[in-house]
């Protein structure tokens, strides 16, 4: 049983240095105590707990204490870690199915209606009965092959690694790539190791050149060379009906990408660009579920389709389409020339470093795909511009609708806090967001509140996503894997 926590007092009047500095080590007690309760939950039962899709696994007890505070400032309720702590503590004793609980919600829903339960423990086991018993959700591992390790790849190892917890959902088991020499192993770790952008990976990578694998917090992996992948056997590595995460998009469409299946031990796979022909475009909490049962070959789209899709969702149910325009300030990215030399696209061969480029995208045509109710009613155009990373979505949209900057607002933050895209949306109040801010954002869109304009009729309105087109897409990324696989927890959110 755990000691129980002082709460911090709750008149503030005058209470000077110590009476403040005594409280936060109040607060700082509980989150070390909510730290704990996590990894438990985590490592022991398959649980994790979120605050308002942020997630609580491996956080530090100053952002844990950041993360309720901006979970008041968002929700407007005095929600502090000394109640998500109590919480937590009840959840512990739970038998749980593998599940995602938003701690969050939880604590809110707590303090509106606490009155009508006997105890936290009365309040848990009926808001949570549909979690409990963990034959609610039987889970099978998944084995992962990452074809390709560029950005998006190592992004993704990082994630894979991050999420295994038990090993019970997508367990990375191989990464393919040309080379798999000594030399190029060591630099391919190092890569993974170190990132410019997104910073060092926080865990331990060590290199077997002999076994050419990589062991990355008890992960062992194995590093395949490959150039064409209908050769590789996966079978003689342990591997079995394994998803395939092709993130190098050198094939887009059906053919391409079914020379994966006819390699031994594969038994789905996932693009991680726009797939062409008849190949289901998905975007996770829009049309993650629209796909035939037997299918085997699946696009997550692209950064932009994730990042703009979600919004345009929620405006088009509340509001109604009649046109748009999307332009993208979009960070630069690999295939742009960091110096002026040739480039098969017009103006891709120009300095990235240096220039801002006008650029075509095919996120318009995406969005026909994913939300075939404004095919034909939306344009689309991109600007490359010198940041290595997030990039900007700028909405224009004439409605069917009259509304105003207030509703607007609220039907968003609405959307990020509830409903089927908590994990697509988040709902920015900042009067000083810049594209920074951003890196190594979850979410596939961070709606800038203060930046919606309303034309003076109510009709027409710009409005500001923000997206990491690296980090935020590869999330899209794993959760769309998750599904396919069929290895999605059951949620409380």
């Amino acid at each position: 049983m755990s000691p129980k926590i002082a709460e911090p007092q709750s008149d503030k009047k005058k209470k000077g240095y110590e009476g403040e500095l005594k409280d936060w080590i109040v607060l700082e007690k509980a989150a070390i105590e909510l730290i704990s309760i996590t990894g438990n939950l985590w490592l022991e039962k398959s649980v994790e707990l979120v605050i308002f899709r942020n997630q609580l696994v491996d956080r530090s007890v100053s952002e844990i204490l950041n993360l309720h505070q901006y979970a008041k400032t968002i929700v407007k309720q005095p929600i502090i870690v000394t109640d998500t702590v109590q919480l937590a503590r009840e959840l512990l004793q739970l038998d749980l199915a593998p599940s995602r609980i938003d701690i969050g919600r939880l604590s809110g829903e707590w303090l509106k209606e606490k009155n009508k339960h006997k105890n936290v423990s009365d309040f848990v086991g009926k808001k949570l009965k549909d979690l409990i018993g963990k034959e609610k959700r039987a889970l099978h591992p998944k084995d992962v092959v990452l074809y390709g390790f560029g950005r998006i790849g190592r992004l993704a190892a990082r994630e894979l690694i991050a999420q295994a917890g038990k090993g019970e959902q997508l367990r990375l088991r191989a990464i393919v790539t040309r080379s798999n020499s000594a030399e190029d192993i060591i630099k391919r770790a190092d890569l993974l190791r170190n990132d410019s952008v997104h910073g060092p990976f926080p865990g331990t990578i060590v290199e077997d050149t002999e076994n050419k694998t990589l062991i990355v917090n008890g992960h062992t992996i194995f590093m395949i060379a490959a150039s064409k992948p209908e050769e590789i056997d996966y079978t003689s590595y342990g591997i079995n009906k394994a998803l395939v995460i092709d993130n190098t998009g050198i094939s887009r469409d059906r053919d391409g990408l079914s020379k994966h299946l006819a390699g031994k031990g594969v038994g789905q796979v996932l693009l991680t660009a726009p797939g062409k022909g008849d190949i289901p475009n998905l975007v996770h909490g829009i049309n993650h579920e629209e796909y035939k049962s037997d299918e085997k070959i699946f696009s997550a789209a692209s950064c932009t389709t994730n990042a703009i899709v979600p919004v345009l969702a929620v405006i088009e149910r509340g509001l109604g389409i009649e046109r748009g325009h999307i332009e993208t300030i979009h960070s630069y990215t690999n295939d742009q020339n960091l110096l002026d030399n040739y480039h098969p696209k017009y103006r891709r061969g120009r300095s990235a470093a240096l220039n801002m480029v006008i650029t075509e995208t095919g996120a318009d045509k995406a969005v026909a795909k994913v939300l075939p109710q404004l095919a034909g009613k939306i344009t689309g155009n991109a600007v490359r511009v010198p940041t290595p990373d997030v990039s900007l979505a700028i909405l224009n949209l004439t409605l069917k609708k009259n509304t105003n900057k207030e509703t607007i607002n609220e039907m968003m933050k609405e959307a990020a806090l509830k409903g089927d895209l908590v994990e697509q949306i988040q709902y920015s109040f900042s009067n000083e967001l810049v594209s920074t801010d951003c890196i190594g954002n979850p979410c596939a869109s961070v709606f800038d509140s203060p930046a919606t304009i309303v034309s003076k009729d109510g009709k027409s309105v710009v409005l500001y996503v923000w997206y990491d087109n690296e980090y935020g897409y590869t999330r899209q990324v794993i959760r769309l894997a998750k599904q396919i696989a069929d290895v999605r927890r059951l949620t409380y959110y």
